[in-house]
């Protein structure tokens, strides 16, 4: 018992030192709360692992493993890691004597993981078509353990496969017909509805999970079906036969799975051997780990990671970045708020508002990305009628993005987020320009500077008026000079506090009419219209001298 104790010590204070220097680790991501069996989703957690910009935009891949618990899914996970970290390595297994770390495991009888873990790192993985994808691993609660209700366990699996592109559902021995009816329960209220996975807007059906892989752990049959994924295909063909002779509810179970999944596959994996499951002092050293368990996970892995058979994540057909992921976790995680399973058109609503928010984001951050090419961070001030064409453009391509992009909900359903989308495009572009007009230099200075020159012209003025005598008209100018000046230095107080700011928008308003009333008749006097304007102006009052010089010259004769 000492020695258990010392080692979970051991291998929570390794965790909590990752932690703290910044190191991968895993991170929940959905939280169960024991008393009232609710469903949190620690957002900021999550955006920080899939808005990362070197991912944020990669078609992503999500890995998970669910199954009942202390069944040995983190183990196997933390192998995917070591795989994933050393995969240029040949002998990525390790050494005999290293120790397995990454996703916090243990051995016992009780549960170790809660709720849904992800690892922090994203791996990028090249493909041979030249493409990279975003690896994401998935962690999940251990299925019907003394602390969880049915409900739990459904919504766990269901969120962890909703969200998956691979989903391995990992169980102990065999196939058995339980095994396969909490598959079903699992997944039924997904198949009460035709209308699930349906692009509402060209009808067309997929469904609505892509890839299953039974991994059955602690096979003791080789002799019948061999190790790996060729014994395991042909033993989970015969599981999931569907014959004439068989009870119609057994024949529901089969056919229930194969409508839910595009692609089932299964893999026998041999027992890890005596020591790993009896041992306390047992931390995943390969030493104490069965020759035919590393034999069988050095074909498993390899080939489950494999760049050509990462399956990217889809949702009835288009592909999701880590971006649009983000979005899917938060639809999804509300309908999931209640007490009771969500009904299937819940179900339907909510993929459709998350599929309709991520072609919103995409469309957002496409017109995001472009502007910020053209005014963005250090670049020079953009002369307005540039930057509202800029606009425009990128405006047209943004709302192009989205209403190329496969939808769900229908026309009318995704004309709502057209309209938010266009709302805060024109938010965004309010943004930008404020952020240009800051660069420039006389905008910045406009409020002192027309102020400025207002004393001056009011204090020339004043002399000029004293000069010839109009003393009452010059206390006037210099009475609204002194105003002047007060706001001049009221200003300067606002922008060097930041308070009253209410005051210092007055400020500002009456320094812009000011100058608008100015700059028509400054503008105009040097402009080719203006002068032209003038040009006529005084050849017209040249011609009427003219005309009354020859009148009184004809009266005089």
């Amino acid at each position: 018992m000492n020695i258990n104790m010392m080692f979970l010590f051991v291998v929570h204070r390794d965790y909590y030192l990752c932690r703290m220097k910044g190191e991968p680790s895993a991170v929940q991501i959905v939280r169960v709360c024991k008393e009232d069996h609710s469903f949190e989703l620690d957002t900021e957690a999550l955006s920080k692992i899939l808005l990362a910009p070197e991912i944020r935009d990669k078609h992503v891949v999500v890995l998970s493993v669910a199954g009942a618990f202390r069944k040995g899914k983190s183990f196997l996970l933390d192998f995917m890691l070591r795989y994933m970290y050393r995969k240029g390595d040949e002998n990525w297994l390790g050494q005999d004597d290293e120790p397995l770390t990454g996703f916090s495991w243990r051995g016992g009888s009780e549960p170790e993981t809660t709720g849904i873990q992800l690892w922090s790192e994203v791996f990028l993985v090249p493909k041979s078509d030249g493409t990279e994808v975003a690896v994401v691993l998935m962690d999940t609660q251990g299925a019907f353990d003394n602390e969880s209700t049915v409900k739990d366990c459904a919504t766990i699996f269901a969120l962890s496969t909703m969200t998956s592109s691979i989903q391995i559902y990992n169980l102990s021995q065999n196939i058995q017909e339980d095994d396969l009816q909490q598959l079903q329960l699992f997944i039924i209220f997904f198949l009460m509805t035709k209308y699930y996975g349906r692009l509402a807007m060209d009808e067309i059906f997929l469904k609505p999970f892509q890839s299953l892989m039974f991994l059955i752990r602690d096979w003791s049959f080789p002799y019948e079906y061999s190790y790996g994924f060729k014994g395991g295909n042909e033993f989970l063909d015969k599981r999931l036969q569907v014959k004439e002779a068989q009870h119609e509810e057994l024949q529901t179970v089969r056919e229930h799975i194969h409508s839910c999944f595009t692609k089932i596959s299964c893999f026998l994996l041999p027992h890890p051997g005596l020591k790993v499951a009896t041992s306390p002092a047992f931390n995943g050293q390969l030493s104490d780990v069965g020759p035919d368990f590393k034999e069988q996970l050095q074909s498993l892995i390899p080939k489950l990671l494999h760049p050509d058979r990462l399956a990217e994540k889809e949702i009835n057909g288009n592909k999701v970045t880590c971006m649009g992921l983000l979005e899917f976790f938060k639809a999804y995680i509300k309908i999931y708020q209640g007490e009771d399973l969500p009904q299937p058109k819940t179900m339907l609503m909510a993929t459709a508002e998350a599929n309709n928010l991520a072609a919103v984001a995409a469309a957002k951050d496409l017109y995001y990305k472009n502007m910020e090419k053209v005014c963005g961070g250090d670049l020079p001030y953009v002369s307005p009628d540039s930057l509202a064409e800029k606009h425009q453009f990128f405006f047209r391509e943004a709302l192009h993005e989205f209403s190329s992009t496969k939808k769900m909900g229908g026309q009318e359903f995704c004309d709502r987020y057209k309209q938010q989308l266009e709302m805060e495009l024109e938010e965004m572009w309010q943004s930008f320009t404020k952020h240009n007009e800051s660069k420039n230099l006389f905008s910045a200075f406009r409020t002192p500077a027309v102020l400025f020159v207002l004393v001056c012209l009011l204090y020339i003025l004043s002399g000029i008026l004293l000069f010839i005598g109009l003393s009452t008209f010059a206390l006037v100018c210099d009475c609204t000079l002194g105003v002047v000046m007060m706001a001049m230095l009221t200003w300067a107080f606002i922008r060097y506090t930041g308070r009253y700011h209410s005051v210092g928008g007055a400020i500002d308003q009456a320094a812009g009419v000011l100058l608008e009333q100015v700059r028509p008749v400054c503008v105009g006097s040097f402009t080719f219209e203006g002068r032209q304007r003038n040009y006529v102006s005084h050849k017209m009052k040249l011609g009427c001298k003219k005309c009354r010089h020859s009148n009184l010259h004809f009266k005089m004769n």
